[in-house]
């Protein structure tokens, strides 16, 4: 068995003494582990970080065994990324959330848009493309949220909630009345805006996927919610009052 893909990694193990165990998101084999012979060295090391983009062999006798990686650098964005707490916290998110899907199953949309992600987790925009990333992921996994249009009376103007039982936006008007049970759809998330995400937008979308998350996937899977994930809302909040 071999296959040739591009792949973003999301982390590695040890594995011997000098080997490592390589774990990447690939365009069309999904979330894929392999073997990589010598991936201690430190020729290999400064490749094998989390968030490079690499070129990658794969090869195994069947294809229900690990496999071997052969791995060749593509993008090499670890080194940028380190120096930011935000980068960090947000790449360690990411692969937790990609390790929620079944190994080897295809995501093309979730791995165009990791590299976007991967792309601007230095830039004041991380955030908010980060909860974009994390609706997709919703989507993928089959909980995906309509955002689209009011589900009481199908209006497309002015979305102001969402309604925490079936996912849908619900307008200002039609919500109103009920604003304590509703969740708070930020201004960025609706459809046809182009506006940049203000921060307490930003924290809104955090706390609207963090619902959807826990009900429909953390709770269900007796799982928490990553670390990482705490540490990358309290580094976005330390770059705001350092950029304040």
């Amino acid at each position: 068995m071999e296959w040739r893909d591009e792949g973003i990694i999301l982390g590695t193990r040890k594995h011997g003494e000098t080997s490592a165990i390589l774990e990447v998101m690939t365009r069309a084999h999904g979330r894929h582990l392999g073997l990589v012979r010598g991936g201690r060295s430190r020729r290999q090391q400064p490749v094998l970080q989390a968030g490079n983009r690499v070129d990658l062999i794969w090869r195994a006798r069947l294809d229900e065994h690990l496999g071997v990686f052969a791995v060749e650098p593509l993008e090499l964005n670890a080194a940028r990324l380190f120096d930011s707490a935000t980068a960090v916290f947000g790449l360690q998110t990411l692969a937790a959330h990609l390790r929620l899907l079944p190994e080897r199953d295809p995501h093309e949309a979730l791995f165009e848009t990791l590299g976007a992600v991967i792309g601007h987790l230095d830039h004041p925009a991380a955030g908010e493309l980060i909860v974009r990333f994390e609706l997709l992921l919703l989507d993928e996994l089959g909980f995906g949220l309509d955002l689209s249009e009011c589900a009481a009376t199908g209006a497309r103007d002015d979305l102001a909630y969402v309604s925490p039982r079936s996912g849908r936006a619900v307008s200002r008007t039609a919500g109103d009345p009920w604003r304590d049970k509703m969740l708070a759809l930020p201004g960025f998330l609706q459809a046809g805006t182009r506006h940049r995400a203000e921060p307490d937008e930003v924290d809104a979308g955090f706390r609207l996927t963090s619902f959807f998350f826990a009900r429909h996937v953390y709770e269900p899977r007796g799982l928490a919610e990553p670390e990482a994930r705490g540490g990358l809302l309290g580094a976005l909040r330390k770059s705001r009052r350092g950029a304040a």
